[in-house]
């Protein structure tokens, strides 16, 4: 039988992304913040879309009526300004200043070069924004400049303490090579290596070190506390942070007492100098969601109204402005801008509405943790918060993500609760992760100097208390995840701390 080409017409049903299908899909994962831009740029865009309280992005409030314009008309001040005027000639006749003749009126005249305020700011200006008169703290390059200019005379020198600046990390380090320095400036090593050292005068002490004894010795010498036994200690700072008290009094060649004596000097100083300094600006975090005691029991959830922008559709715009239309083009135009914004309302109700109910899930499964405490937090899984509100599993990632929860017991991601579950044998639900942790870290705190507990042990432990089935490198894994150190140093710790008391 011959094979030849044909036409067949077959129907068939399947789910298809459009572009504003994948454009909502993509709100209900933006934070607060990225939606707020995110709706401001469709506001200024879409000439069809208005902020609920009528106001358009960058559009000022209406400026109050202004008050002083009858008090700066009135005829009372025309008389004062003659009043002034005679009192500098009298002054002049006199040969001497106004403040001898007419102290009273020198007074009034330095009050009336003082701008009057009123609602919109000084002068009938625009008003001020309260936070130009908070004072802005220094970054770290800014507060060094200012010293630079002090501390070195020569062009040449300032531009390698330029150079040396921008290469400081956040603790304060110097975080590139001097001889790459002196290579991409064609300056010789040794006037880079001078420029370095008289930086290290900059206050505070310490910045422009290479590592942290380096910048320990800087703030030492500037105490004149930089002896040969203290050189020797800070030669040996990775027997202090093992906490062998033994072999490093050893090493150092001194005595106990002396050797904590030491240390208490150690402690005193920075060993990060540059993070008393602003590096950018701190955002707090906002709570999306509320979650608070209902009076008659249980908890009421609320959506934080705050981080919800609401829009309005202007029909009233969108009907004028097409009766008036001839153009095709114009009247495409508007057509979309409506059926842009009809899908914009809709899709941030539908995201609000959405994380109300994977916010009502999470509180719902939770219940115990939000009464008792970590104790009772429960593992949870986005598949069974997905499955108990019938949405898809990547859904319920997108909404949890970068949205955060105020509870009685703080403000948690949304994330925070789900967490994997450990079994149990005693034939109880499983435990969650972060429960376990929590647990690690009670026993590890109840420890004794002469009673400290091998990870082995630990999780014997929790099997024998609470059933959980845990294995030793899990412990392990939970201990150094919190930054807990191993038994070893741990008892190093615990025994330096008894013997310092």
């Amino acid at each position: 039988m011959a094979m030849s080409p044909r036409l067949e017409v077959k129907q068939g049903l399947g789910l298809t992304l459009t572009p504003q299908l994948m454009q909502s899909i993509r709100l209900l994962q933006l934070s607060h913040l990225e939606l707020g831009a995110f709706v401001d740029a469709e506001l200024l865009r879409n000439p069809l879309l208005e902020r609920e309280d009528g106001s358009e992005p960058g559009e000022e409030p209406a400026e109050p009526p202004e008050r002083l314009v009858e008090l700066n008309a009135s005829e009372d001040t025309v008389d004062f300004g003659d009043r002034i005027q005679s009192a500098d000639s009298i002054a002049n006749g006199f040969d001497t200043e106004v403040e001898n003749v007419f102290p009273e009126q020198a007074a009034q005249d330095r009050l009336s070069d003082v701008p009057q305020w009123n609602e919109r700011g000084a002068s009938g200006e625009e008003s001020a924004d309260l936070d130009q008169f908070v004072a802005a703290r220094l970054s770290l390059s800014e507060h060094l400049e200012s010293q630079v200019v002090l501390l070195l005379s020569d062009p040449a020198e300032r531009l390698i303490a330029q150079f040396l600046i921008d290469g400081l990390n956040e603790a304060g380090y110097l975080a590139i090579e001097l001889q790459s320095v002196a290579e991409q400036l064609g300056a010789p090593l040794a006037i880079v290596e001078a420029v370095l050292e008289k930086l290290h005068g900059c206050e505070p002490v310490g910045l422009f070190a290479r590592d942290v004894r380096e910048c320990l010795a800087l703030q030492l010498r500037e105490r004149d506390r930089l002896d040969p036994m203290m050189a020797r200690l800070l030669d040996h700072l990775h027997l202090i942070a093992e906490h062998d008290m033994a072999r490093l009094a050893r090493a150092v060649g001194c005595d106990r007492e002396d050797l904590l004596d030491m240390l208490a000097e150690l402690r005193e100083l920075d060993p990060k100098p540059g993070r008393a300094f602003e590096r950018g600006p701190v955002e707090s975090v906002v709570p999306d969601v509320f979650v608070r005691e209902a009076p008659q029991g249980g908890w009421q959830i609320e959506l934080n109204a705050e981080t919800l922008p609401r829009v309005l559709i202007n029909r009233q715009y969108y009907a004028s402005v097409t009766k008036k239309t001839r153009d095709a083009t114009e009247k495409t135009f508007l057509t979309d801008c409506l059926a842009t914004a009809n899908w914009l309302a809709k899709s941030l109700d539908q995201r609000a509405q959405t994380i109300l109910k994977v916010s009502a899930e999470i509180v719902k499964q939770q219940d115990g943790f939000l009464i008792h405490g970590i104790t009772q937090l429960k593992p949870m899984t986005l598949k069974a918060v997905a499955d108990a509100i019938e949405m898809h599993e990547s859904t319920v990632s997108r909404v949890t993500s970068n949205k955060y929860m105020m509870t009685p017991r703080g403000v948690f991601e949304m994330k925070y609760f789900f967490t994997t579950a450990l079994g149990s044998s005693t034939g109880e639900a499983d435990h969650s992760a972060e429960t376990v942790r929590h647990r690690i870290r009670q026993i590890i705190d109840a420890e004794t100097p002469a009673d400290i507990l091998s990870d082995d042990t630990i999780a014997e432990m929790l099997h024998k208390e609470q059933g959980i089935e845990v294995a030793r490198r899990t412990v392990a894994k939970y201990r150094e995840g919190m930054n807990i150190a191993s038994s070893v140093i741990r008892r190093r710790q615990k025994r330096a701390m008894a013997s310092a008391r």
